[in-house]
């Protein structure tokens, strides 16, 4: 199933994130070195948002909405549906979009520091 938004550009990175979560060691990899639920709310230019997470904290999985049902999320990231284009693509660092107010973090903000190594390994695999 498509994780993608025609809406969202950048939402088609959810689902190489999920293909290369596929493969068992890359995601016991990425487990480990993630520890934690992320979730994601994008607002494109329409100011339209919708929300997708990453759980790397037990099952290495990649879904629609705000978490995994009856889980809590660790951290979850705001920021545009062109500015998640960017940090995927590696053309945007996430303390920089943090500081400049375009990154929306709330909850553990530490934890929030792991999800980059993440979402440039999608952008290697994935044109947006």
């Amino acid at each position: 199933m498509s994780l993608k938004n025609d809406a969202f550009p950048s939402s088609g990175a959810f689902d190489t994130i999920s293909s290369s979560l596929a493969d068992a060691a890359e995601r016991k990899d990425a487990i480990k070195k993630g520890g934690a639920v992320f979730a994601f709310t994008l607002k494109n230019a329409q100011g339209e948002t919708d929300s997708w997470y990453i759980d790397l904290k037990e099952t290495g999985t990649v879904g629609k909405g705000t978490g995994p049902e009856g889980k809590k999320v660790d951290v979850t990231l705001s920021l545009s549906d062109d500015d998640f284009t960017k940090l995927v693509c590696g053309k945007a660092n996430a303390q920089r979009l943090f500081m400049s107010g375009k990154l929306k973090v709330k909850g553990d903000v530490m934890k929030a520091t792991k999800a980059e190594p993440i979402l440039k390994k999608a952008g290697i695999k994935v044109k947006l």
